[in-house]
């Protein structure tokens, strides 16, 4: 289990969270559905990130593709950088549809008592690594005793695979009695942490990990890929605002039919992809990745529609077991609401999701 400090840092995270449930007849931030009138809602309002696991937004809505799908809707959009801050505008109705990872989605699921968003797509499957330094001396598990870890952000996806693969092998982490140090820090600062040799490894998304074995003169010691079945595991979908959901629901249609043409699109037509993923990222944040690395990175991932709703499940119950989540609550199998991707699958001719 975690020590005082390190629950009080994520109960304070979801403290905020809590109060702003408590205040949905504020009517916080409004709303835009018309669900008194029965009339859908002009206006959606979608949130995403900047990351190659959210490339499907960030080519789609940047180019205008999900625009011309929602013709004669109002789009606007959101750039997000941390998952509990969607969470927070979504609980302020400030946006009404997110891709996200899933964790976060299971905390808003959860701390709402199940009634704040649903999941209504995947986005991304893989593309997620353990990285190890050359010269930091780890031929096998065996030799994490003393190391310092690195992952994104306490709590966060990457960080639980880390601290479950940790457990797993017999370590525990420092805050817990063991030898082993976990230091949660920004992407961008864990490669400056392991050129500088502060760090052993890092647990990473991509394009993270291959910038850190051409940078950082890491390897990779664990693709997480090969640690669940097929290789499948959500990295990034898709939540929408119950509510909202359930008032637009010819809106959200259309923007998940703009989602799955936006994939196969991709899918198809990698090569071309990569320069408007990088062109589309320069327009939001002034940077691009080099395109070695991302081609790198995109190698290790699969764009999909599909939400592996079982890997979720597994992510949960290891957030339980190390304390991240406490058991109880509300089903999480209850999280899905895949009726709208079902029907624009079976419109396309494609498999359905079970």
């Amino acid at each position: 289990m975690l020590n005082n400090s390190t629950k009080f840092g994520i109960a304070a995270a979801i403290l905020v969270t809590v109060i702003l449930t408590s205040m949905p007849s504020l009517g916080l931030g409004g709303s835009n559905n018309n669900a008194q009138s029965g009339e859908e809602s002009k206006l959606i309002r979608i949130g995403y990130f900047p990351n190659v696991n959210h490339a499907q937004a960030v080519i789609g809505l940047g180019r205008g593709d999900y625009h011309k799908a929602l013709s004669g809707i109002e789009v606007r959009t959101q750039i997000f950088n941390a998952g509990p801050s969607v969470i927070e505008a979504m609980l302020a109705k400030q946006i009404d549809v997110a891709y996200i990872g899933p964790n976060p989605a299971i905390n808003g699921y959860i701390v709402s008592d199940g009634k704040l968003l649903r999941v209504i797509s995947g986005a991304t499957s893989g593309g997620a690594v353990f990285v190890v330094r050359n010269d930091a001396g780890i031929q096998s598990t065996s030799d994490f005793a003393d190391k310092i870890f690195s992952s994104p952000q306490l709590g966060n996806t990457q960080d639980v695979a880390l601290r479950k693969y940790l457990l797993e092998n017999g370590f525990d982490t420092k805050e817990n009695g063991g030898t082993v140090e976990v230091l949660p820090a920004k992407t961008s600062d864990i490669v400056t942490l392991m050129l500088k040799k502060e760090i052993e490894g890092a647990w990473v998304p991509e394009p993270w990990g291959a910038k850190l074995v051409k940078e950082a003169n890491a390897r990779i010691f664990v693709d997480e890929r090969t640690l669940w079945p097929n290789g499948e595991f959500v990295t990034a979908h898709i939540i929408a605002r119950t509510d909202y959901l359930e008032s637009n629901p010819e809106t959200v249609k259309k923007f998940l039919k703009a989602h799955i043409e936006e994939t196969e699109w991709i899918n198809d037509n990698q090569e071309e992809a990569v320069k408007v993923f990088n062109e589309e990222l320069k327009k939001i944040t002034g940077k691009t990745i080099p395109e070695d690395e991302l081609v790198e990175g995109l190698s290790r991932m699969t764009l999909t529609y599909d939400p592996i709703q079982e890997s979720l499940y597994q992510s949960a119950e290891d957030a339980v077991e190390i304390g991240f989540l406490e058991s109880g609550g509300p089903d999480i199998r209850g999280i899905y609401d895949l009726d709208l991707l079902n029907e624009v699958l079976a419109e396309k001719g494609l498999v359905l999701i079970e």
